[in-house]
């Protein structure tokens, strides 16, 4: 063979080995399995201790003792802070010896009043003089009070200089030092705030759009940048109603409850919350999709299981759905009572049991390559098949 007759020979060779695939049809099914149901709300929010307490005093003095500082740990009871006491001690003597007087006068005009009675009883004196000592008995009796009165607050007053922790806590925040003098006119003087981090709270802002599904006792996860890696757990207690606007964007306040026994949350942390306003376990779920799917039947496809009868969809309640179940080689209509969904997976109710295989569509597959009949290029087609280009 020449090398021209060589040339000639290869080219046709390799069009006779075209080669092409077949598509075969394929039916997509899953099993009905139990899991977890979940849909989320998201939301921004800070964090707040649930108890809060700004610790003052009633009265004016100077500052003489500070016991705690910033991060302290207190009990209820404890001892913090101390005011200057030698006024209000002073201020206490003054009261005490003002009783005594009130009451040494008080007693004089009593024992004047019963004279003057029983002379006035026996028409000895005459009613004027008889009225004078009941007045003097009278504004005796008001000032012994008065001065009983002012006493107590004076006594009081001594004990305010002593100021002791109201809750079990911790202090975050010191407004004075030692000398200062604190004035308490009508409101009280601050001096700490304490809180409680056992029991904290996130203020979330939920967007109009989502506030509706959001309700008290659902489980929310957050996150807050101080702790990237870790994942913080609470339930919704409250839903305010008062809308908040800013920049045309309307928000409502949703308060989250969180344990945080290892004070790892502060106040004024920026939260990342996700709300579950579904999350169910050991659900039985079907993807959506299968309520959407409608058999068609496939002659000349034995391998392809065939539908079985049909169901009239205008029947169904209003929570019924119709899923076609694979049965050996046939799709059999069956109707299921759904429960809650997220747009992705529905609660089966009723209807089929576990690990019931159902169908979700079509679809097509690429089988192997199959080597074409070897045939001329030169040759004649098949009628209906078009001549290879060259």
């Amino acid at each position: 063979m020449n090398i021209k007759r060589l040339y000639l020979v290869l080219p046709l060779a390799l069009m006779m080995c075209a080669c092409h695939k077949e598509a075969t049809v394929r039916l997509e099914t899953v099993k009905a399995e139990r899991g977890e149901l979940t849909e989320t709300v998201t939301a921004t929010g800070e964090v707040e201790s649930v108890t809060q307490v700004d610790v003052g005093t009633q009265v004016t003095g100077i500052i003489d003792k500070l016991y705690v500082d910033y991060n302290s740990e207190v009990t209820k009871g404890q001892l913090i802070a101390e005011i200057e006491k030698t006024m209000l001690e002073s201020d206490l003597r003054s009261a005490e010896a003002n009783v005594e007087s009130a009451r040494v006068t008080y007693e004089y005009n009593l024992t004047n009043y019963n004279r003057d009675k029983a002379l006035h009883d026996k028409q000895l004196i005459s009613d004027y003089e008889f009225q004078t000592s009941q007045k003097e008995l009278e504004v005796s009796k008001t000032a012994y009070d008065k001065a009983k009165a002012d006493r107590v607050r004076a006594a009081k007053n001594l004990n305010y200089a002593e100021i002791y922790s109201p809750i079990d806590g911790i202090v975050i925040s010191r407004e004075v030092e030692v000398g200062q003098t604190v004035v308490s006119n009508m409101n009280v003087a601050n001096l700490y705030t304490i809180a409680d981090l056992d029991n904290m709270q996130v203020i979330g802002n939920v967007d109009e759009a989502d506030i509706g599904r959001v309700k008290v006792g659902q489980d929310v996860t957050f996150s807050v940048d101080a702790y990237p890696e870790d994942t913080f757990e609470g339930k919704v207690t409250q839903v305010r109603l008062n809308p908040t606007t800013e920049s045309n964007v309307v928000t409502y306040e949703v308060v989250v409850a969180v344990a945080n026994p290892e004070h790892k949350l502060i106040p004024g942390l920026t939260a990342n919350l996700t709300i579950y306003v579904i999350r169910d376990r050991d659900l039985l779920l079907l993807p959506t999709q299968a309520f959407k799917f409608t058999p068609e039947a496939t002659d000349g496809e034995d391998t392809l299981p065939q539908p079985k009868g049909s169901i009239d969809a205008s029947t169904l309640a209003k929570d019924e759905k119709c899923v076609w179940v694979v049965e050996g080689n046939s799709l059999v209509p069956t109707v299921v009572k759904t429960g809650v969904s997220n747009g992705l997976k529905t609660q089966i109710i009723s209807g089929i049991k576990d690990d019931a295989t159902v169908a979700t569509g079509y679809s097509m597959t690429e089988g192997k390559e199959q080597p074409e009949a070897q045939r001329s290029p030169f040759a004649p087609q098949p009628p209906g098949r078009k001549k290879n280009k060259k």
